[in-house]
C-alpha cells in the first residue's frame, strides 16, 4: 500500500506539473470561502481534503481496491481518530476546570 500510494502521488505531481491535471480550487479560493464563512461550499464538503485522493475511475479493478482501502485508513486515522482525541481533551479540559474560560480553535480540514 505504501508503494502504491508513493506511486499515485508522484504520478498526481508529474500530471499537475505536465498541466493534464489541475487542482479544482485555489489557495485564494480556500481563503475567500474561509473569510466569507461559506464552509458549506463544494471545497469545504470534502472532510478527507486533506487526504490524498488515490481513488479514480481509470484504475484497475484490484488497485482501486487498494486505493479504497488506503482512503479509508486514512479517514479513519487522520480524520475520525483525531476528531475524537480532540473532543476527549476539550471535555476533559471543561471538566477539570469548570470555573475556567477556554477558548478553542478548530480548522475547517
Amino acid at each position: 500500500q505504501v508503494v502504491f500510494a508513493l506511486n499515485q502521488t508522484l504520478l498526481q505531481q508529474e500530471s499537475l506539473r505536465a498541466g493534464s491535471f489541475q487542482i479544482p480550487y485555489t489557495t485564494e479560493d480556500l481563503i475567500k470561502h474561509y473569510n466569507c464563512g461559506d464552509l458549506s461550499s463544494i471545497i469545504f464538503n470534502h472532510d478527507t481534503s486533506q487526504v490524498p485522493n488515490f481513488i479514480n475511475a481509470t484504475l484497475p479493478a484490484h488497485e482501486r481496491i487498494t486505493a479504497q482501502e488506503i482512503d479509508s485508513y486514512f479517514r479513519q486515522e487522520l480524520i475520525y481518530k483525531r476528531n475524537d482525541r480532540m473532543g476527549r481533551r476539550v471535555k476533559d479540559l471543561l471538566e477539570e476546570h469548570p470555573d475556567k474560560s477556554f477558548f478553542f480553535a478548530f480548522g475547517a480540514g
